[in-house]
């Protein structure tokens, strides 16, 4: 008679609990060995699979590595503050933004370059939102609905492109150097950079 106690203690894996725990081990794949030597073989041994399971998800190893990539990014998302101003907020966030994804920069910017840009046919600029989700103003949108509540800025008034700026400016920093920016370069983005674009925007439609 088989009871609750004797059952294996490592139970087979299913549906997303299965694909997140693939992707999770050919992250650590790229991260210990690297785009270039990483093989969907290596992938099935770290997870202990077989490579038919990961190739019934994914085509090749082009398309694991992004979705690999993605999850990543997805299932680390760095913490939104909240200090009570739009100056202090922006700080925060883009000094977290900084020091928790420098790291992920680093290992997307050495696949795409080892050889994931040529062999998907994506162009620069696809394999950059992919990575590292260019587009993530809605993730961090809420900076500035509080400040637009407390009445430091006007929404209705400041052109998307302004709210995105700095954030742009530290992935490309990012991307540039592979490091985390410094407290300096920060600040410099915030106070040279944003918020006198800001008071401009709100000067000129009075």
């Amino acid at each position: 008679m088989v009871t609750e106690a004797s059952e294996p203690v490592r139970r087979r894996r299913h549906g997303k609990q299965l694909e997140a725990a693939l992707l999770a081990a050919g992250w650590d794949e790229l991260v210990e060995v690297g785009y270039a030597r990483l093989t969907m073989e290596s992938i099935a041994v770290r997870a202990r699979t077989s490579e038919s399971v990961l190739y019934r998800r994914w085509a090749n190893k082009d398309q694991f590595v992004l979705a690999a990539i993605e999850h990543y990014r997805n299932t680390h998302p760095v913490a939104v503050p909240d200090t009570g101003a739009l100056r202090s907020d922006l700080l925060a966030q883009l000094t977290a933004m900084s020091e928790a994804l420098a790291g992920f920069f680093a290992i997307a910017a050495a696949a795409a370059f080892s050889g994931l840009l040529a062999d998907t046919g994506l162009t620069p600029a696809q394999v950059r939102d992919r990575a590292i989700d260019a587009q993530q103003l809605p993730h961090v949108r809420v900076i500035y609905e509080r400040a637009h509540d407390r009445g430091e800025i006007d929404l209705d008034r400041i052109p998307a492109a302004v709210l995105t700026m700095p954030f742009d400016l530290v992935r490309h920093d990012m991307l540039m150097d592979l490091k985390p920016l410094e407290p300096a370069r920060i600040q410099s983005i915030v106070d040279e950079l944003f918020l006198p674009l800001v008071r401009n925007h709100l000067r000129s439609k009075r």
